[in-house]
């Protein structure tokens, strides 16, 4: 099977132009969990505005303008979505299966994969953000913090990876 990818030197220049126009932009750089913060805290005062008020982490982020829309980061993940969908797309390699080792099965995958999301959500807020926000452009503004996190995240991928290598191995 023939798959047409990006060169990833090419894609990894082109993600620091990237990261380098953000801060020139706006000020600051990439983050993808800020427009899901910012989207569940807009949706927990549209269904119950007296308990987002009440609550101690909720309360902080309510403004007038708090409507998700508002948010750039929302509009770079949206971008995000519809760039990997049109580059799947176009290299043909839109299709809608799910990818697994030999000693798993569909379901398996698909709940480690919400499992592994729900819990990559949870430390990104834990972390004061994602791999973006704050190991990306942590590092692009050489933050300590930015090189410290980005070790963990990757470190932290090395350890898991020995103990789950072997649901994707022969």
């Amino acid at each position: 099977m023939n798959r047409k990818y990006m060169n990833p030197y090419l894609a990894g220049f082109l993600l620091g132009l990237v990261l380098l126009l953000t801060f020139y932009i706006t000020g600051r750089g990439l983050g993808a969990s800020g427009a899901v913060k910012s989207t569940v805290i807009f949706a927990v005062d549209k269904i119950s505005h007296q308990h987002a008020q009440e609550s101690g982490y909720y309360s902080q982020f309510i403004s007038d303008d708090a409507h998700p829309l508002n948010t750039w980061l929302v509009f770079e993940v949206l971008g995000v979505l519809a760039g990997a969908f049109l580059s799947g797309a176009i290299a043909g390699r839109l299709n809608f299966k799910v990818e697994h080792g030999p000693r798993i099965t569909s379901r398996t995958r698909l709940a480690m994969a919400v499992l592994g999301g729900l819990m990559f959500g949870l430390g990104s807020q834990l972390g004061r953000g994602c791999t973006s926000g704050a190991a990306l452009s942590g590092m692009a503004s050489l933050s300590l913090a930015g090189f410290i996190t980005m070790l963990a995240i990757f470190g932290s991928g090395y350890v898991y990876a020995y103990f789950f290598r072997k649901l994707w191995l022969k």
